[in-house]
Parts: structure tokens; C-alpha cells; sequence
């Protein structure tokens, strides 16, 4: 029965092979010329933005009055779907340039530096963090053994689907904001952060959260955050750039009027870690559902509804241990309900 079973089995690819010998070319052809057809008559898609790597500059915001549509609260409408411009988390000071000792072979060779996008580090004369000496060597041990996670403390944390934290979630994968009256809430490809327009006080000090804890307020254009109640885990990117506990974050969301696009500024203080505080910028654009959707700035699908105005949506990622695409957690979980 075994040589039997061996005789009869035939692979897949060996049965297709099979298949394309078999199949006339006559009829090949004209099922091909078709579906040309049928392509070229199909009707123009949006165009798709370039990859991560998206713009080189950042443009000047400046805070003041807003003149664009207001919510019923008042507050300045900046709802929508957003992704930073410059790049993702691969580099926190060389947002262009790779993960230091990469080990994947690139498709091109890196520009110069000054061809690249600028550091996110925008305060200091080399543009980098300005770390105390303990704190560096450890930045430096985190790099050495990215490629070679031998201790817990060498895995990336989103490997291990942790939150992004603060600032990182900016320049992950794109994100929704939403607002509420009294709150905004940012949700994230990993992970959710609410904005506390209430006036409440900060959470108790022995609470730590992978996105801190958020209170905010406006003025003018500008949103105004303050952040606390770090855990410590959180890193800036693959580089290994961190935060302490004890650190605090001063952010201003500075928004053009016409609510395209935002400016990410923020003072990062924290004596136990930096020799001094520092600031990041982070540009970012609004997506609408003018852009093709890519794997990367902008996650979403058309939802199937009844009205005629589009409505974008934006499928909950649900983690697996990184053994799936990303969304596929989602998209089987969706199916099986």
C-alpha cells in the first residue's frame, strides 16, 4: 500500500506544470489578451504614495489662531486617519538611514546623510540624544545584540506586541485620531491612548503605562500634552533610544489650518537618563479616502454600508506572536464571527 501511495502522489506544482503543457496556446493567449482588456477598461485607482520613506523635509507649522471647522465642543476638527512623512521606527536619529548593523541586503545603496531625512532629535548639534554616559552603553548593548536577542532585555518590544509608547506610536504604522467631547483618543497599530481634556489630574505616581498618561489642552491650532507616568519599557525605535519612569514629555500637536498635516514637537526631560532635555520633531499628513490604501501609512478598507458617503475603516490588530503577516489575526478573526 506505501508503493502505492508513492506512486500516486504528485505535488502541486508538479500537477500544474502538467496543466500549463496541457492548456492550448491559442486559448492561452486570448484569456490573457481579456484580461488586458478588461484592465485597461477598468477605471483609474488611486495612485499610490511612495513607501515608507516619504518625504526628506519637514515643514515649517507655527502656533496660533485656528481658523479651520470646529467640533461641537469647540475644539479644532482634526479627526481622521495620520501617518508621520519621514520614515518608521527602523532609526530614531537617522530616520532614513537603517538599522545599524542590518543584516538584510538593500535593494539600493543608502543617499549621503544630507540627502536623507533630518534626525528626529532637533535641539542638539549632532542630533542625537544626548544620553548620560551609563545610559549610552546601554543604547550601544542594545544594538550590538539586536540581530542576536540572547536576554529579554535584546528583543524589540513590538516584537513581543507591546505597545509603541511615547513618541514612538507616532511613527509606527498609521493611526485614527478620534475626538470626544473633553477627550481625544489615538488609536494606535498597537495600542490606544486617551488625551484628557477634563482638567483631571494626572494618575497616582506607582501607575506606570507603556503610553504614560496623557492630560491636554488647546491652544489655538496647537494640542498641548503633558506626559507622565512612563513604564521605562518603551523604546524610541530599533536603535534602542529609552525613557526612564521618571521621565516627562511637553508635547505640542502645532496643525496647519487646513487640517492636512501636524508638527510633532516635544521637550523629552529625564536627569536620570539625558545630561539635559532634548526635542524631537515629527512631521505627519492626513490620508483620506482619496489615497490608496498601502501596508504601511495607510491600513484601511471602504466599509459596505447603505449611504454614499465613504467611510474608511481601520480593522483592530490582533497580535500572533509575529508568525502572520500583520492584520491577518484580524482578518481571520473577522471571518470566523
Amino acid at each position: 500500500m506505501k508503493n502505492i501511495h508513492k506512486q500516486l502522489h504528485i505535488t502541486t506544482s508538479t500537477l500544474l506544470a502538467w496543466l500549463l503543457l496541457l492548456t492550448p496556446v491559442s486559448s492561452w493567449s486570448a484569456e490573457t489578451g481579456k484580461a488586458d482588456q478588461a484592465k485597461a477598461a477598468a477605471p483609474a485607482q488611486p495612485r499610490a504614495n511612495p513607501g515608507i520613506e516619504q518625504e526628506k523635509t519637514v515643514p515649517k507649522l507655527e502656533s496660533g489662531k485656528w481658523t479651520g471647522s470646529r467640533l461641537a465642543d469647540g475644539q479644532p476638527d482634526v479627526q481622521g486617519h495620520w501617518s508621520n512623512t519621514i520614515a518608521n521606527h527602523n532609526n530614531f536619529t537617522d530616520p532614513q538611514g537603517g538599522v545599524p548593523g542590518e543584516t538584510t541586503a538593500r535593494s539600493r545603496s543608502l543617499p549621503p546623510r544630507d540627502q536623507r531625512a533630518p534626525s528626529r532629535v532637533s535641539d542638539t548639534p549632532d542630533g542625537q540624544v544626548p544620553f548620560q554616559p551609563w545610559a549610552l552603553e546601554k543604547v550601544k548593548e542594545f544594538q550590538a545584540n539586536f540581530n542576536n536577542p540572547v536576554k529579554p532585555e535584546y528583543v524589540e518590544p513590538l516584537a513581543r506586541c507591546a505597545p509603541a509608547g511615547v513618541p514612538k506610536s507616532l511613527y509606527w504604522h498609521g493611526y485614527e485620531v478620534a475626538q470626544y467631547p473633553g477627550y481625544i483618543v489615538f488609536f494606535f497599530n498597537s495600542g490606544t491612548r486617551i488625551v484628557h481634556l477634563d482638567n483631571k489630574p494626572h494618575l497616582a505616581d506607582n501607575i506606570k503605562l507603556w503610553n504614560g498618561d496623557s492630560r491636554g489642552h488647546w491652544e489655538g491650532n496647537t494640542l498641548v500634552v503633558d506626559v507622565t507616568n512612563q513604564n521605562g519599557k518603551a523604546l524610541f525605535g530599533r536603535t534602542g533610544e529609552f525613557i526612564s519612569e521618571n521621565g516627562h514629555i511637553q508635547e505640542r500637536y502645532i496643525f496647519s489650518n487646513d487640517g492636512q498635516r501636524y508638527n510633532y514637537e516635544a521637550i523629552i526631560t529625564d536627569s536620570t537618563v539625558y545630561t539635559r532635555p532634548f526635542k524631537t520633531t515629527i512631521p505627519a499628513r492626513k490620508w483620506t479616502e482619496k489615497d490608496a490604501p498601502n501596508g504601511w501609512h495607510f491600513e484601511t478598507s471602504l466599509a459596505k454600508h447603505a449611504g454614499k458617503q465613504p467611510i474608511l475603516e481601520r480593522e483592530e490588530r490582533i497580535c500572533n506572536e509575529n508568525n502572520g503577516g500583520f492584520g491577518l489575526g484580524a482578518a481571520e478573526t473577522k471571518k470566523s464571527l
